[in-house]
């Protein structure tokens, strides 16, 4: 159980739900088979810590049969939106759809044990489509890339989140290149922040000190920009799933006074994400 105190309103803004896959089957071109974890064991997840919102990822398990996901925004309507995968050439129905539904972006993954994502023209065709929808580019890609993927990422007529601070390794220091790629990329305005997945950062056991100056220096300089979320269920670990309680306690570290905590948990959502105030 964690003992972090966290404010009225609290979100989480990257999760998963899983199944049951006798209702929302995988895909069977996905390798990754994980068991279910279904919506109800997120909600008791949250109702455990003190999380009021959330923003639930559409998992590759699922492909782009974003069901699993309305299932449960639909049970806590309002409470509980969602970021959807399509396909880059999604209909603009679809994106009418899903939008009303609770959708608030769409995510492209570019990382080497996912689908491919999107082309860099398929990113710019996509883009404005999405604006128009007050819909965002959420992108999950592995820190080597994050150079290249700049000049278009920058370039686009619409807001950009960038996943779990985009997949650092910690233990090459704050003066690698990858890291100082993307304090560069979140100069720019229209570019946001998951701190989340400092275990996936970290080369530790918990509590991950080798990622904790990563992220507590992206809060500090972007603070407006930045937001946090579990991964549960943390699909894909290198290991044992982390513990969410040791997850929870770190969020003092990374936002080490009460604004910056507000901030980063109720702000910055109800902003990013449109949810009713709090």
């Amino acid at each position: 159980m964690t003992t972090a105190v966290l404010p009225k309103g609290a979100t989480d803004c990257h999760c998963h739900v899983f199944g049951p896959t006798s209702r929302f089957p995988y895909t069977e071109t996905n390798p990754y088979k994980p068991a279910d974890a279904p919506k109800e064991a997120l909600f008791a997840l949250h109702d455990r810590m003190g999380i009021d919102r959330c923003v639930i990822v559409q998992s590759a398990v699922h492909g782009h049969d974003n069901s699993v996901v309305v299932d449960a925004m639909q049970a806590r309507p309002g409470r509980y939106l969602g970021i959807a995968l399509a396909p880059p050439d999604v209909a603009d129905a679809a994106l009418d759809t899903a939008a009303a539904q609770g959708f608030r972006g769409v995510r492209f993954n570019y990382m080497a044990h996912l689908a491919p994502g999107a082309s860099d023209d398929e990113l710019r065709a996509l883009a404005p489509r999405l604006a128009d929808r007050g819909m965002h580019l959420q992108v999950h890609m592995d820190s080597g890339l994050i150079e290249g993927l700049t000049p278009v990422l920058t370039a686009l007529p619409v807001t950009v989140v960038i996943d779990h601070f985009g997949r650092i390794d910690a233990s090459k220091g704050r003066d690698q290149a990858p890291y100082q790629a993307l304090l560069r990329l979140l100069d720019h305005a229209n570019m946001w922040c998951k701190v989340s997945g400092c275990e996936r950062a970290s080369r530790q056991e918990p509590p991950y000190a080798d990622a904790m100056p990563f992220a507590r220096e992206i809060v500090a300089r972007f603070g407006d920009r930045v937001v946090w979320g579990t991964d549960w269920p943390h699909p894909n670990y290198r290991a044992d799933p982390p513990d969410d309680g040791d997850l929870f306690d770190l969020l003092p570290q990374i936002a080490p006074d009460a604004a910056a905590l507000q901030a980063l948990l109720v702000d910055n959502p109800t902003k990013l994400y449109r949810f009713e105030e709090i």
